[in-house]
């Protein structure tokens, strides 16, 4: 009789399925806490203009956004054709942006708070007396870094 047995086969041991009940929970906790949400749905038609001198912003959490243009097909009814101003997911007049601006800014912390940029996402058909008056309240409430939202193309197909 030898000490020793031989092995039986070549056969591999089966995997052990134990730990995957807790990599697919750390996988779902990842994903639950790195998801953002999406904070406003959009009400009006943004067709953005094309640029030739495109710069991408680094830090979207510094950024405040502002949209304008006509009313989606289902808000034409109430709130007619003319270009609006959306701030998160309500029509305003020109008059309520510094107050958006100023609880948006509220709402950062600190260290942020002087850096914030405003962001015009402006529909290319909106009328420019809109946006002087938009620009005439961002002037009132100290939000003087002002951004233009574009596509980066040949700026002559805005005029089409």
């Amino acid at each position: 009789m030898s000490k020793f047995s031989k092995k039986k086969s070549g056969e591999l041991p089966p995997v052990s399925t134990a730990s995957l009940p807790d990599i697919v929970f750390m996988l779902l906790f990842f994903f639950m806490t790195v998801t953002v949400m999406k904070d406003s749905s959009l009400k009006v038609e943004n067709v953005l203009p094309n640029a030739n001198e495109v710069k991408k912003l680094e830090k979207k959490d510094r950024v405040i956004y502002i949209y304008v243009g006509k009313p989606t097909q289902e808000f034409q009814k109430v709130f007619g054709s003319e270009p609006k101003i959306q701030l998160n997911d309500k029509f305003a007049n020109p008059s309520e942006v510094g107050d958006y601006i100023l609880a948006e800014r509220a709402k950062k912390s600190q260290e942020l708070q002087n850096v914030l940029t405003t962001a015009l996402k402006v529909d290319k058909n909106a009328n420019m007396g809109l946006i002087s008056d938009i620009k005439q309240e961002l002037r009132k409430v100290n939000a003087l870094k002002v951004n233009y939202t574009t596509y980066e193309g040949d700026a002559f197909r805005n005029l089409q």
